[in-house]
């Protein structure tokens, strides 16, 4: 049986094995972490976070959240594991024939309190179904992961009339 041991530094990851052989490779996310990281808490106090976050293409506290519970309802629906999240997912199915009968929304339930509006079983659907069709419709995660984080990073960092600006100029031409 081999033992191998990982050594992390700033530049390399050295993994020693018992058979005296010892492998060096460059990690450049290790590194560049590492490298974040040192710059983040050298800055000074009063430095303003969003173009940090923005720079680094890190999402601010409530766009993580919303990504967060949004990948974990697509996770429980495509898999429908975990069975107890997947029981309090239901889907939106209209009383009448409507075009919106296919449009892959949850049922949001009702509810009385601030709290039980803040639980998985009402968070979760209100936030899913305040995505655009083309993020829930998505085929594999991969895919449905990287149209959501480019969803939350323009939710947080573009700016109102510059997203109105991008929604006519996409309309005239």
């Amino acid at each position: 049986m081999c033992h191998v041991v990982y050594h992390f530094h700033a530049e390399h990851v050295n993994t020693t094995t018992t058979s005296s052989t010892t492998t060096t490779s460059t990690v450049t996310t290790a590194s560049t972490t590492t490298t974040d990281s040192a710059n983040v808490l050298s800055l000074p106090h009063d430095t303003h976070s969003s173009g940090i976050l923005k720079r680094h293409h890190w999402l601010p506290a409530e766009q993580r959240i919303h990504f967060k519970l949004v990948t974990l309802t697509h996770n429980t629906l495509c898999s429908i594991k975990p069975a107890y999240l997947h029981s309090l997912l239901n889907y939106h199915t209209p009383t009448r024939s409507l075009r919106s009968a296919n449009t892959n929304l949850l049922s949001v339930p009702r509810v009385r309190t601030t709290f039980a509006f803040h639980g998985f079983s009402v968070a979760a659907p209100t936030v899913w179904n305040s995505l655009p069709s083309d993020i829930r419709d998505s085929s594999s995660t991969h895919a449905f992961r990287r149209l959501l984080k480019t969803h939350c990073f323009q939710q947080a960092f573009v700016s109102p009339l510059a997203a109105q600006l991008s929604v006519s100029d996409s309309a005239s031409g």
